[in-house]
């Protein structure tokens, strides 16, 4: 078999060596390759972009294998021509490379395939993306939509240099992408795909930062290490039933095929498995390891996902040793580098045992060899000789090692680099460091949060948690929800069961169980939530508010929809913040309606032109109104997690066809009447959400709060206007004060701070405002 190989870097490099160790491959071609991959095998000069000169090359070479390296040529189409000319290719064609030429695409797809991702926002503007910003709080996670060599996302605590890069963003493109941090370590997988079937390579991890200690800027990676021994069991199979594969089984349904190497960049989060990236093709450092480990045969594998194969080819056999890659960058690197250095001691580190060293920005002094035109010789500032090797790039050189452990890898890499220098040369000290003494371990970053009972049976309505049971959030370390459960008061006659984050539930004193009661005591507590930690403060009367307002909505939905309040005689202790209930069945979907276009709805309709599946004219902006109203289900969220946006047909699987549409037409129905009657009032409804359930009669009732502050998007009507941020009735002081004044980072796993008395009072104060307007009664003191 002769493989033609495209790239030049770190990546390809590795590609040839690993390449060369399959006993059916007899010639690796590189093009347009490098000095350390002339030494090991042919190479050829050509633009890797230009796709009739890479085709006309592998017809002359004639190929029976092209792997493309790089993205650049994958999103120019390179594959495509490749494969016009009857070329089996590893690498995606130009649309299917849209995962990484376009991460509002990829979002896209995620969003289609139910692919767990962090929250996001499609900015056009830089006054969208300092909404978008303030809305998710520092750290902050901003990200050119194009490519962008792994240097164009910025994840920093300075909101000025956020905005900064998302305006520089904009210059060369007519969007940016905002998202929400993602905590806890990052893996890389690799997984191969021949457009229907996937198949893993060994998990990585690598280090983007120039510094050690994860400082400085972005780089396009410094390192990387393979295995991850503190991966759990059983993740690399997680990530292909919940990742890699439906991203394949869509792109395939939208009749793009994806064939090539898709990597999987994920977070290990508090709140599971999340994708932090898509790329369509060899990550670089990851590759470096990752290939050094592998044991089978690399060709045959890459020809057979190229043919539609990879069903035939099972599971692959790995090295059990560690491997560990260390980038030696130039001066100056991630900015403009300094070049022309003569590198010494490639020679003596590279007949080290079970090191690689392989080049990535580096060309030779003088002459012509392999495939380099004298026109391309650098000019050294040291008087060079004909052959030596000089910097001639940001990262210059990937050290490669294998060792018994991490330890061992570390040091012989490490070793290794001791050998080469050359001026203004700089490389991280700490790569594995963390890993290697057994610093990372998952149930040390996420403990099990503590829980209170949990009710059995159906969902109990009005638990506002989707009946998980859960009381903590979830949160890295936070345990946000421990400790609710002992601060539910003893009520006489009933037993609690529950807490979630802002309701304490209960069942009769005599029931069994929350399954077999048939009522239950649902009391709202003066605790806030935010960015899923319950605070230590509590805004007094807000109980209040929630439950008074729920009730006087009950009353003006009476003529459309009942209801599952029994009574208002509750408990002393718990008055106007208790309502007893009926023990609804309920239907596990978040029912939401938006009349007006904000929030995950617009950054869905930024990315797709569409609200979950629902097509909306072009143009919109923020805060427009929508008319009719559109019916955009959820899913109902564990405690700690965002509830998922979901399409009608998602529903209509869950429940069927005909409930689905009956929960769709009582959504924006009630909405049309509780959005008129709010603007009568002074208040435009923007969005809200409903839970439905049965009684036992099989009659469809509204449960949970309705049309609260915490369930609804409130605005003033007096400020209204479309194409900014609305001022709303709802804990916004408090998320403001959190990500801009009180200094919390809240990607921590430390508790948020004691509010102010200045934010609970105003955040009070604007519940009990929005409770006055709306049912033109006076708060009762």
């Amino acid at each position: 078999m002769k493989v033609l190989v495209i790239g030049s870097g770190a990546r390809e490099h590795a590609l040839v060596l690993a390449l060369s160790r399959d006993p059916q491959v007899d010639a690796v071609i590189a093009a347009p390759g490098n000095p350390g991959i002339a030494q090991i095998a042919h190479t050829e000069a050509v633009d890797a972009s230009d796709a009739a000169a890479v085709t006309a090359l592998a017809e002359s070479l004639d190929v029976d294998l092209v792997v493309i390296g790089p993205e650049a040529p994958l999103v120019a189409g390179v594959a495509d021509a490749l494969r016009e000319a009857s070329f089996p290719v590893f690498g995606p064609s130009a649309e299917a490379a849209h995962l990484e030429g376009s991460k509002a695409f990829a979002k896209e797809i995620m969003e289609s395939a139910n692919v767990p991702t962090a929250r996001t926002v499609v900015a056009y503007s830089p006054d969208e993306a300092s909404a978008a910003l303030r809305e998710f709080g520092a750290p902050h996670v901003v990200k050119a939509d194009g490519l962008a060599a792994g240097k164009g996302v910025v994840v920093t605590d300075d909101f000025d240099a956020a905005l900064d890069h998302a305006r520089s963003c904009l210059e060369v493109s007519d969007r940016v992408v905002i998202e929400d941090f993602l905590d806890g370590p990052e893996v890389s997988l690799f997984v191969l795909c021949d457009g229907k079937t996937t198949v893993p390579l060994a998990p990585a991890q690598d280090f983007k930062r120039i510094g050690d200690g994860d400082t400085g800027p972005n780089t396009g990676g410094m390192g990387a290490y393979s295995p991850l021994p503190w991966l759990p069991a059983g993740t690399v199979e997680e990530i292909i039933d919940t990742v890699a594969q439906p991203v394949v089984d869509e792109m395939a349904r939208r009749g793009t095929p994806f064939t090539g190497l898709l990597y999987c960049g994920l977070a290990m989060t508090s709140k599971g498995l999340r994708v932090v990236e898509f790329n369509v093709r060899f990550g670089d450092p990851e590759t470096q390891s990752v290939l050094a480990r592998l044991q089978s045969p690399l060709g045959q594998t890459l020809l057979a996902a190229a043919e539609g194969r990879l069903e035939e080819v099972g599971d692959l056999d790995w090295d059990p040793r560690a491997s560990v890659t260390v980038v030696m960058a130039a001066e100056n690197y991630p900015g403009t580098p300094g070049t022309g250095d003569i590198i010494r001691g490639l020679d003596t580190a590279g007949t080290l045992p079970d090191v690689s060293v392989l080049h990535a920005g580096t060309k030779l002094a003088t002459g012509s060899s392999g495939g380099f035109a004298p026109e391309d010789a650098v000019i050294t500032k040291d008087i060079a000789e004909t052959g030596d090797i000089v910097t001639a790039g940001g990262r210059v050189l990937s050290v490669v090692s294998l060792g018994d452990g991490l330890d061992d890898a570390r040091a012989r890499a490490y070793a290794a680099i001791d050998e080469i220098k050359w001026a203004g040369e700089q490389h991280r000290t700490d790569i594995a460091e963390a890993a290697a003494a057994g610093r990372i371990a998952l149930a040390d970053i996420y403990p099990a949060p503590e829980v209170a009972p949990t009710p059995a049976g159906s969902r109990a309505a009005g638990t506002g948690t989707a009946g998980t049971g859960a009381a903590g959030s979830g949160a890295a370390g936070s345990g946000a929800g421990a400790g609710l459960s002992a601060a539910a008061p003893e009520l006489p006659g009933w037993k609690h069961v529950y807490s979630g984050k802002v309701r304490d539930l209960y069942i009769p004193a005599d029931a069994a169980d929350a399954a077999s009661a048939e009522s239950l005591l649902m009391v709202a507590s003066d605790r806030i939530s935010a960015y899923d930690w319950v605070l230590d403060s509590e805004i007094p009367d807000k109980g209040k508010v929630l439950t008074g307002l729920s009730l006087w909505w009950f009353d003006q939905l009476s003529e459309i929809i009942g209801n599952h309040v029994i009574s208002s005689d509750v408990p002393e202790a718990v008055r106007g913040r208790g309502l007893i209930v009926a023990n609804l069945s309920m239907f596990p979907v978040e029912c939401v309606a938006r009349g007006y276009l904000t929030g995950s709805g617009r950054a869905d309709y930024q990315a797709t032109g569409s609200v979950c599946g629902i097509r909306l004219p072009a143009g919109l902006v923020e805060a427009d109104r929508l008319e009719p109203p559109i019916f955009t289900p959820a899913t109902k969220a564990e405690l700690g997690e965002h509830d998922e946006n979901v399409s009608f047909d998602a529903v209509a699987k869950t429940v069927g066809d005909d409930t689905a549409a009956k929960l769709r037409d009582l959504t924006v129905e009630i909405y049309q009447r509780a959005e008129a009657i709010a603007r009568e009032r002074g208040i435009i409804l923007a969005d809200t959400k409903f839970e439905f359930g049965t009684l036992a009669d099989g009659t469809i009732v509204l449960g949970d709060e309705v049309l609260t502050p915490d369930s609804s998007r409130f605005w003033d009507a007096e400020g209204y206007e479309p194409g900014q941020t609305q001022s709303s009735f709802d804990k916004q002081f408090v998320r403001d004060w959190l990500t801009t004044e009180s200094g919390w980072n809240k990607s921590s796993d430390t508790p948020p701070p004691a509010l102010p008395d200045e934010v609970v009072e105003k955040t009070r104060a604007r519940y009990i405002e929005a409770f006055e307007k709306l049912t033109g009664q006076t708060f009762p003191a």
